[in-house]
């Protein structure tokens, strides 16, 4: 391996995936952040610069306006070692698992992370919208479907173009601008740029000529898959629910769990993805010396 060795640190790069994509296989994660690939087309944003402490693989970012931080560490070698060595050069670890934070962190001041918990559902329940439970979402996917012929399609580097105008489209709806939507934006085009060498699955609505809607995500662990990105015109009531239905039911009918992400506060954001149903919520927290 020719991977820096604590204190020294080197910048995430796309010819970095073949060595560091093994820790991520041989230790898989229950948070949507800890993939090769999320980090990869947020790194323009979030600063991911990595190296081995005790042999685990540690990550450290330093977004804009926010203390540097360190996810979990990616293996097993004198854990408590690693994160006294990972709160030296960071004043925090942050979106830890419940799991780890309980079997590592005791002695540590431990915070929870409420706006990035995850939300994880049941890969059933987003694929078929049985129930009572689900009327609204059913009902809204009729009516966007009586008065619109549409495709579902995959999506992959052609598809840029498109998807850089339905961003736009999105984001004039939202009428939000500034560093985190630039990142947004930058993120979607990495994802795109590098879709198949990151091992990323998209699809797409395609409606009057045009995609309408987007969403792409990847394997996650053995049983889960998580969504990295999705994006509807506003333009369309019932396209969200129904680009959410078909890409669950067409790419990940083999896992058992979707894993939707956070919903980093926001009360709409909060609202929409509570009123899928989750199955389960992924806890994370802050850790501090």
């Amino acid at each position: 391996m020719n991977l820096p060795v604590f204190p020294d640190f080197r910048a995430l790069v796309l010819e970095d995936r073949e060595e560091l994509e093994p820790f991520f296989r041989r230790f898989p994660q229950e948070i949507s952040e800890s993939t090769f690939a999320n980090h990869f087309i947020w790194r323009r944003f979030d600063d991911p610069r990595f190296t081995l402490i005790n042999g685990n693989l540690c990550i450290r970012f330093s977004p804009p306006d926010q203390e540097a931080y360190f996810l979990q560490p990616l293996g097993e070698n004198d854990i408590p070692a690693t994160i006294n060595a990972c709160l030296s050069a960071a004043p925090r670890l942050s979106r830890i698992p419940a799991s780890f934070a309980e079997r590592w962190c005791g002695g540590l001041r431990c915070a929870p992370d409420l706006d990035d918990f995850d939300y994880v559902y049941r890969t059933e329940d987003l694929a078929e919208l049985k129930g009572k439970r689900y009327d609204g979402k059913r009902n809204r996917i009729k009516k966007f479907e009586k008065s619109h012929a549409w495709r579902y399609v995959p999506i992959g580097p052609g598809d840029l173009d498109a998807c850089r105008a339905l961003f736009e489209e999105w984001l004039a709806g939202k009428g939000q601008e500034g560093g985190a939507i630039d990142a947004q934006k930058d993120a979607i085009q990495e994802a795109l740029l590098h879709y198949r060498t990151l091992g990323l699955i998209g699809g797409a609505i395609e409606t009057e000529g045009a995609l309408a809607a987007l969403a792409i995500g990847e394997r996650l662990n053995a049983r889960t898959a998580v969504i990295h990105i999705e994006i509807v015109s506003p333009r369309y009531e019932g396209l969200a629910q129904l680009m959410n239905r078909e890409y669950v039911r067409r790419e990940w009918a083999d896992s058992a769990f979707i894993n939707r992400e956070q919903d980093l506060g926001v009360p709409g954001l909060r609202r929409a993805k509570q009123s899928y149903h989750p199955d389960h919520l992924v806890e994370k927290y802050h850790i501090l010396a």
